[in-house]
Order: structure tokens, then sequence, then C-alpha cells
């Protein structure tokens, strides 16, 4: 049986705006009038979410059959939320592990693990479903799990204990500071950038830009640096700026491939971007239990270093493109950055900035957050210039909260590896296997922490990619004197290059798509142009003060050296300085930027004598280069 199109597509909106606006009312009823336990919002903020996905993203759009099961799967939900309302008291109240489990608890485990598998099969596909399932297996099949991995296993009373009755596992910090405060964070993204603040910082980058030095790839990266403040999403990026400065980029000279990369790999670095980076960042601060700004202004030289040597490359690609006559400068003084005034728009930054203030200030995120939406919407009302009217806002509502359900899909299914690996002691045996291995050895510790990383960003979304390599490799760089704060940067920070890493790189593959380039070269002009990402981890993990854990000088210092390093790392990948390099002299750049990278001062030292002398050759070369066409013209 088949429903005409229109009809069931309106009645499908009509019961997506229900439930998101449900949700969004009990978030605010909870939040301001009502608060609850965590253990009781994070099972419904849990339900909410499911029934979003199952709404938003069905079995058949078209046949009515299977979307009935869609409508059980919500119905048996709102039974999940009447259940823990009803039982809120017991359940707040029990000692773990000594108060009896019931079987409605059982049963709600079951049903809420089945529909969050479910769930993420349809939004994330079988990669995270398949290693959660691994794990769900493993935890009752730990008898006869073979080596290091052979553990006693779990009764049916016992994984549920863990994963429902307790902070150990489904419902513990990651869901817990989602519903408390995240989900308010995406609401604002999605609302300022649908209210013409995304748009602003768009124009800003490529105002910036200047059409003789790679103006349109420039402006990439600054609006994706601009927008990464506030996003965090690399893909979300790509497609909002890339649509811009993608084509403008190939106009002035830039081969499709070079502008998809260059779009990518500014976009990604949108979650490593201080204030508003990924996800992953604001859980690491839970985490660890401290708040959010001290993490935010320990990754702000990293993140500087990350977008200028893109800056810098983009720059050295265009003065290359022209000395070698690959596009005209005529083109490229033609080329227009069609913007908007923007003086007159400035105002629509100023939630941004109400957000920056209240973050930095020691304020609750919830506060930040919320403070910020009211703004935007004050704005909207009082200031008629660019106001959205009330269809947009709903819409640009509705579309925060489906981000928000798919965000909290990962973020759950992680819990359940996370109350796994840590309740079977799989961390500690791994640890120590890890460690015979390596010997105690750091960097050998930190090369399989980097591979285990990115092999997981490359399968998971970024943020369980972060919370799966907390649980299996922080305890290994702590146990080796690394200080907690930097092995968790450690991890997310590898998490995120993944984005840009062959063989799976969904940023480049997007940008690839909008440019028209080969996905595969694409990925691979990516990863070169990131290359400082990889190296700027196992920096601060050698010199904590680019992550400001040191003295004013020691971080001025460290700053110093790393940007020196940057900037000949962009020279050696782009060829060029103030003229062409030859090989041997880019070989030569790629040892001096790794000499002043790497933090030790006898290295950065040889690495500017070095330095130095290239760069005093290179400008030798460019005279020469001048002088050989005026010297033609004269014999002639």
């Amino acid at each position: 049986m088949e429903l005409p199109l229109n009809k069931k597509a309106h009645s499908i909106n009509i019961l997506l705006g229900v439930i998101a606006l449900g949700w969004l009312l009990t978030q605010l009823y909870f939040t301001l009038f009502k608060p609850i336990h965590p253990m009781i919002l994070s099972p419904i903020f849990l339900s909410f979410a499911l029934s979003l996905v199952f709404i938003s993203k069905p079995i058949n759009k078209k046949i009515i059959w299977p979307r009935l099961i869609d409508f059980t799967f919500v119905g048996i939900l709102i039974g999940v939320v009447i259940f823990y309302i009803g039982h809120e008291q017991r359940i707040v109240n029990r000692i773990p592990n000594i108060d009896p489990v019931l079987p409605g608890d059982i049963v709600v485990t079951l049903i809420l693990l089945l529909l969050l598998l479910e769930a993420v099969r349809r939004v994330l596909g079988f990669n995270l479903l398949i290693f959660v399932s691994v794990f769900i297996a493993y935890a009752f099949l730990g008898p006869y799990s073979p080596g290091f991995t052979n553990f006693s296993g779990f009764s049916l009373h016992q994984f549920t204990e863990i994963m429902t009755l307790t902070t150990e596992g489904l419902y513990g910090t990651p869901l817990s500071a989602t519903a408390s405060f995240i989900f308010y964070f995406i609401l604002f993204g999605v609302i300022f950038s649908a209210c013409g603040g995304g748009q602003v910082l768009i124009d800003i980058g490529l105002k910036l830009g200047n059409p003789e030095t790679g103006g349109p790839a420039k402006a990439a990266v600054i609006s994706s640096a601009l927008m990464g403040m506030i996003s965090g999403s690399s893909v979300a990026n790509v497609t909002t700026t890339g649509v811009l400065t993608i084509p403008m980029m190939k106009k002035v000279g830039y081969k499709p491939e070079q502008a998809a990369a260059i779009e990518a790999v500014a976009s990604t670095g949108g979650q490593i971007m201080p204030p508003i980076m990924g996800v992953g960042a604001f859980i690491m601060a839970e985490l660890l239990g401290v708040k959010y700004a001290s993490i935010a202004l320990a990754a702000t030289i990293p993140a500087l270093a990350y977008f200028l040597s893109i800056l810098l490359l983009v720059g050295f690609i265009a003065k290359r493109n022209r000395h070698e006559g690959s596009v005209a400068l005529e083109d490229i003084k033609n080329v227009e950055f069609k913007t908007q005034p923007i003086l007159p728009r400035l105002y629509l930054l100023i939630p941004a900035f109400v957000l920056l203030g209240m973050v930095l200030s020691g304020q609750s995120l919830r506060s930040a957050a919320l403070y910020s939406i009211l703004a935007i919407l004050a704005l909207n009302i009082l200031i008629p210039a660019n106001r959205k009217g009330i269809k947009e806002i709903y819409e640009a509502f509705i579309e925060g909260i489906k981000q928000a359900a798919n965000i909290t899909l990962p973020i759950a299914a992680c819990g359940i590896i996370i109350g796994v690996v840590i309740q079977s002691g799989l961390t500690n045996k791994f640890s120590a296997v890890v460690a015979a291995v390596g010997g105690s050895s750091l960097i050998a510790a930190l090369l399989i922490t980097m591979i285990g990383c990115m092999l997981l960003g490359m399968a998971l979304p970024t943020v369980a990619a972060y919370l799966i390599g907390v649980v299996l490799f922080v305890p290994i760089l702590i146990s080796l004197g690394i200080p907690i704060l930097i092995a968790h940067m450690f991890c997310f920070y590898f998490g995120v290059i993944a984005q840009i890493t062959p063989p799976v790189c969904l940023a480049s593959f997007t940008a690839a798509g909008i440019a028209g380039a080969n996905p595969w070269k694409t990925g691979w002009t990516g990863f070169v142009y990131a290359s400082v990402s990889f190296l700027i981890p196992f920096v601060f993990v050698y010199q904590p003060a680019i992550l400001l854990m040191g003295s004013p000088v020691q971080i001025i210092v460290a700053a110093l050296f790393l940007y020196a390093g940057v900037w000949a790392l962009a020279i050696a990948i782009s060829g060029y300085m103030y003229a062409p390099l030859h090989k041997f002299e880019r070989l030569l750049m790629l040892t001096v930027a790794l000499l002043l990278i790497v933090p030790e001062l006898a290295t950065s030292l040889v690495g500017f004598v070095l330095l130095g002398i290239i760069l005093v050759k290179n400008i030798k070369s460019k005279r020469l280069s001048r002088q050989i066409p005026k010297m033609a013209l004269e014999k002639s």
C-alpha cells in the first residue's frame, strides 16, 4: 500500500516537528525549571534522539508497512521514557552492584540497545554497528576469548547493571554532557548560520583574500577557520564555504584537486579551532573535569600553526603558478569576490562574541549557549534589516535538532564500548601488551596510538574515534609519564586528522565532488597539504609549552620555533619561496622544517642556519631570474 507523496510527506514533517519541538521543550523544562538527575535525563534524551532518527530516516520512504515499524519503535521509546520517569527515585537512589536488577531494567536495556544499533545502521552505516556489536559479543563471550582478551564475561544482570544502571556505560559522561550542554551548542551553530552570522564570517574571509597571492584559496582558509570557530564540522564547512571558494580557486590557476584539497584541509581544521571546537573537545573537558575554556586556550597555538601552514602553502602555490605562467595576472585580477556590504551586517556577530565572552569568563557552557541563542533571536526581532521569518527560524531549529540526534548516536554507542572495555579490564591488559611490545618506549607508544586513532577515525565519526582512543590508548600514554591533557589532545588530534587521511577521507571526497576532481587524488593531495598536523601532536608531547603548559618565555619560544618550522614546511611542499626550488633544495627545506619543529634547541639552531643559507640562495636565484630577461633585451 502506498500513500500520496505530498500528503505523506506533509504528515511526516508534522510528526518530525512535533517530536523535535517536544524534545526542545523537554530539554528547556529540565534545564530551566526542574533539574533532573543525569541517570534519568540521559535515557529521555536518547529516546527523543532515536525517535527523531526513526521518523527522519525510515526503512522505506514509499511503502507504509515498513513505516509502521518506525512508528512502533517511537511508541516503544515513549514507553521507555515513562519507565524511567516512573522509576526515577529507585534508579537515582539505588546502590550499584548491591540493589537488585529488576526484570524491567533488563527489558528496557535490551530494547534501547537494539533500537540504538538499528539507528546507528541507518545514520552511520555498518562500520560503527559492527564495531559496537563486536564489543557486546565480547561482553558475553569473554571466557572464550583468546590470549590477553580472556576474562570471566558478564551475565545479563551484570551487563544491565553496567550499561543502564550506572554511569559506566550507556549513560556515562559523553552522553550526559551531550544532553546537558552540547545539544544547545549544536542549536546555536545552526541558528547562527541560518540568521546570517555564518555568511558574514564567509564574506569576511573572502574580503581578506588578495587575488594576486592566492586570494580565493586564502579566502577558503580564513572562511573555514572562522566558520570552524562556530560549527566544528568538517563536512558542513566544506559544503558551506566550498561552493563559493572552490570555483574561484580554479579560476586563478589551482588545479581541481588542489582547490578541493585546500578546502577540505581548511574545513577539517574547524574541529581543532577554538573557541568552538569539535564535540570531542567538549567531552574532553567533562572527562578531565576542567573548564572547557582551558581546553580551548590550550589548543590555540597548535590551531594557529595548522591554519598558518595552509595560508602560507596556498600563497606559495599561487606565486609558483604565476611564475610558471599557468595563469595570467589579468585573469587573477578579474576574479570578483561577490559579497554584500559587511559593515551593516557586523551586528550579526554579536551572539558569537557573547558566546566567546561567557565561555572564557568561566560561565557554564549551557548558560553560554542559551544566552547566545537568545541574543540571535533578539537581534532578529529588533533589527529588521536582515530579519528572518518564523518559518526560517523554525526550519533552523528543526535542522539543529536533527543534527543533535545524529551526533547523539555515535556518542551513545561509544558508551557501550567504554563500559565493556573498562569493566572487563581490557584497558589495563592492552596497556601491558603495548608496553611489552614497545619496551616502555615513549615514541613507540606514540606511534601505536597515532596509528590506532587514525584507523578508528577512518572508520568512525571523530567523536567516536576519540572516545575509543581514550579508553584504549590514553592509559598507555599516562603510564609513560605524559600529562593527561596532552594524552587526550594527542588522541583527539589524530581522530580529527583521519578525516583527511586516505583511503577514507569524507571531507576531501565532499570537496572533490564540488570541484569535479578525482576523489583519490584529492585525498592524497589533502594528506600532503595537512602534513604539519601529523607533527604537531608529537611536538606538544615533547614540548608542553605549545599547549600553554609552561612559563611565558617558554611558550613564546616554543611557538616561534613551531611557526618557523611551519613556514619552512610550506615552502618544501610548494617548491617555491621567492623563486622555484630544485628537488634537492625542497628535500633540504623539509629537513630544515623538521629540525625547527622538533622541540630541541640544538636542532632548532641548526635548522635556522640552514634556513638562512637556503633563503640567501633563493633570493639570489630570484634576482638572477629577473636579470636574464633584461640582459637578453639589451643584446637585442
